[in-house]
């Protein structure tokens, strides 16, 4: 097996190693002929299997196979041209048999007819099926290129919506690729063929005009022995070359203008002719010209008989019953058995959605949600620092038509219902005027939106409107949930992937985290808990190193979260503001601040809880001081006492879950800070700004 692996190997380079030696070594004659023989082998083979591919990509090697059969002709040129100059004179067998029989069998040995010949034969080639292949094949790969993004986002839309697998989608990717490469080599290659077909009239001049000058001046011939040696000879050597030149040409024209199919090239095209509709206006078109005076009777007559027998034959097959499928004798099932798959799903995302939205995830509308999930999550995949999980769609009969609804590890975190054939335009506060349309609510911002016609998208955004289409909207909620519950969707395997990652960049800091002191289980609630308070993870290496500094003094996880904030207060703040901007915050009244700090210390349960009632009068205080900040877009954070910042983000988490709640120790020294409010009880003591 490695002996003939070797020799298939070193197979390529010895034939080119061959083929230029045939450029300039001197053959005789009877080996040109094999050579001549073979060339017209190999271009026969390569058209049959050009024909026989039932897609372009099952000849993907096409472009290469081109390239050397173009180069071995060529090469076959220069050695014919050399023994037609050096031996013409001797007669019309100088240059083999193979030159012979073209020249004289094939034309009559008249080199006038030749040259009308292979004129005839070089139009065919080069103006017809070359130029039409090149054409073809440069717009193919044109069109091959710009459609590359969309194919991936449908290969990422399926896995996303769990219709194939990974190793289904990376097949698909590899095939993608290809196809790509293959119509780009398969432009560049048609210019071979043009090339090939302007050589071969090139050479056949330059044996036309070197024969004219060698007979009479080396030789002695007269004008005409000359003429009517080299030019035979030079036709006949034309003509070997053009017919399989015309035959790769031919093959490069099928396999570029090739459809995708079960079927091979001529299984397709008889199956797209076999239809007796196809022969019936034929045969009469026919009959109806063979009765007309003058024309040849005995000719049309029998061809519309062949076409309507044609005709006929199809439609008596086409009325045959067709044999039903023998079924295939199913294993017997077990009624009793319940599998896995039954009552699993291994997605940690799903999307329900009514009958009505279909056309969002149907590909032959372009699926125009799946692509936006792709998006959603390419992107919170950035903000997060981990890798969200894919996301399945699924249709739900339960459901309303228009409805979807958004679970996370099995829980509704989101629902609402959308329109899919108008777009929703959004009131963002600067809109004028009224819009005629469905009164809606924004589901991901509770903005006051309308739902319009289309045609109405423009006029509305010209009014001020944020016209956006179903499918965004979809994914725009979907991010906002997926984005709120990050926390819900880090388990074990999502850490063990980032600390897999950090090892190749600081494996030292890797080794004094984890399993020892802290394992997998207490990291995993580590960092969960910093994505429930909209932490990202993408500085996992700074985490990682407070998370270890902070394990020499606690093992506990909520305990470890509020030792490693401190160290992560700058990461924290840069979402709130600029570099040198200030550090807007609200703090608690002094007063109100120790209570809860005593109260704090004396829970030995370490629930965090505070007193309803107080908890109320802080809470709508803060609710009062926050609105302005709010509908200005000023982001902002509290900043209260260590001991008691747990239990103020518990109390806020409802009312507003966007805020960050944060110790004094978290704000830099160096950071400049602008109190906005300070919250007492029962009111807020609003600063200037």
């Amino acid at each position: 097996m490695k002996l003939l692996a070797t020799a298939r190997g070193s197979a390529l380079p010895l034939a080119i190693l061959l083929l230029v030696l045939v450029m300039v070594v001197p053959i005789p004659a009877a080996l040109l002929d094999i050579f001549f023989v073979a060339n017209i082998a190999i271009s026969l083979a390569v058209l049959m299997v050009a024909l026989n591919a039932q897609k372009p990509l099952d000849f993907s090697a096409f472009p290469t196979v081109l390239l050397f059969a173009t180069l071995f002709r060529l090469g076959l040129n220069v050695a014919s041209t050399r023994i037609v100059l050096v031996h013409g004179h001797e007669g019309e067998g100088a240059a083999g048999h193979v030159i012979e029989a073209f020249g004289t069998f094939l034309i009559g040995g008249d080199y006038v007819v030749g040259l009308f010949v292979f004129a005839i034969l070089m139009i065919i080639n080069l103006i017809v099926v070359t130029k039409g292949a090149g054409r073809v094949s440069e717009v193919s790969a044109r069109f091959t290129l710009d459609a590359l993004p969309g194919k991936q986002m449908a290969i990422d839309a399926d896995l996303n919506a769990g219709l194939i697998t990974p190793d289904e989608a990376k097949t698909r990717r590899v095939e993608v690729a290809t196809e790509a490469d293959f119509y780009g080599s398969m432009d560049g290659s048609s210019k071979f063929v043009k090339g090939d077909a302007i050589a071969a009239l090139m050479i056949l001049a330059a044996n036309v005009v070197g024969g004219l000058i060698l007979g009479p001046v080396s030789h002695g011939m007269s004008i005409g022995d000359a003429a009517h040696n080299y030019i035979l000879l030079a036709i006949g050597d034309a003509l070997v070359a053009q017919l399989p030149s015309l035959m790769l040409s031919i093959a490069a024209a099928a396999i570029v203008t090739r459809v995708a199919s079960e079927k091979d090239l001529a299984g397709q095209i008889g199956s797209q002719f076999g239809s007796a509709r196809t022969w019936t206006p034929v045969a009469a078109i026919l009959a109806l010209l063979g009765v007309l005076p003058g024309m040849p009777h005995l000719v049309l007559l029998p061809a519309a008989a062949i076409a309507g027998f044609a005709a006929w034959k199809l439609r008596q097959i086409e009325r045959r019953p067709v044999a039903a499928p023998m079924p295939v004798a199913a294993a017997p099932v077990d009624p009793s058995r319940i599998g896995w798959d039954e009552v699993t799903d291994g997605m940690q995302v799903h999307i329900d959605i009514g009958y009505g939205l279909v056309p969002l995830v149907d590909e032959r509308r372009g699926a125009p949600l799946m692509g936006r999930i792709t998006g959603v999550r390419r992107q919170l995949s950035k903000e997060l620092g981990f890798v969200v999980p894919q996301c399945r769609v699924r249709d739900d009969i339960n459901l309303s038509p228009y409805h979807y609804r958004i679970l996370v590890n099995g829980v509704v975190v989101g629902e609402d219902q959308v329109s899919p054939d108008e777009m929703l335009a959004l009131d963002t506060g600067q809109a004028v005027g009224f819009l005629q349309g469905k009164p809606a609510k924004d589901p991901t911002f509770g903005l006051d939106a309308t739902w319009i016609a289309p045609g109405d998208a423009d006029a509305a955004t010209g009014a001020g409107y944020l016209v956006v289409d179903p499918g965004t909207v979809m994914a725009t909620h979907l991010n906002h949930v997926l984005g709120s519950h990050a926390a819900d969707l880090l388990g074990p395997d999502e850490v063990q992937a980032l600390l897999d990652g950090l090892k190749d960049r600081a494996g030292q800091l890797v080794a004094a985290l984890c399993p020892q002191p802290v394992s997998l289980t207490a990291l995993t609630q580590v960092l969960k808990g910093l994505l429930a308070e909209n932490i990202s993870l993408r500085e996992f290496r700074r985490i990682a190193s407070a998370i270890a500094s902070a394990a020499q003094r606690s093992a506990d996880p909520e305990e470890l979260v509020e030792l490693i904030r401190p160290a992560l207060g700058p990461l924290i703040i840069q979402k709130l503001c600029g570099v040198r901007e200030p550090l807007r915050v609200m703090t608690l009244e002094g007063h109100l601040e120790a209570l809860l700090g005593q109260a704090m210390r004396a829970d030995a349960s370490r629930r965090h809880v505070i007193e309803p009632d107080l908890g109320r009068r802080i809470v709508d205080a803060l609710t009062q001081a926050a609105q302005p900040l709010i509908a200005e877009a000023k982001p902002f954070a509290l900043v209260v006492q260590p001991t008691i910042r747990v239990a103020i983000r518990k109390l806020i988490r409802g009312c507003l879950p966007d805020t960050p709640v944060l110790s004094f120790f978290e704000v830099p020294e160096d950071k400049a800070v602008e109190v906005v409010a300070i919250i007492g009880a029962p009111q807020p003591q609003a600063l200037a700004a």
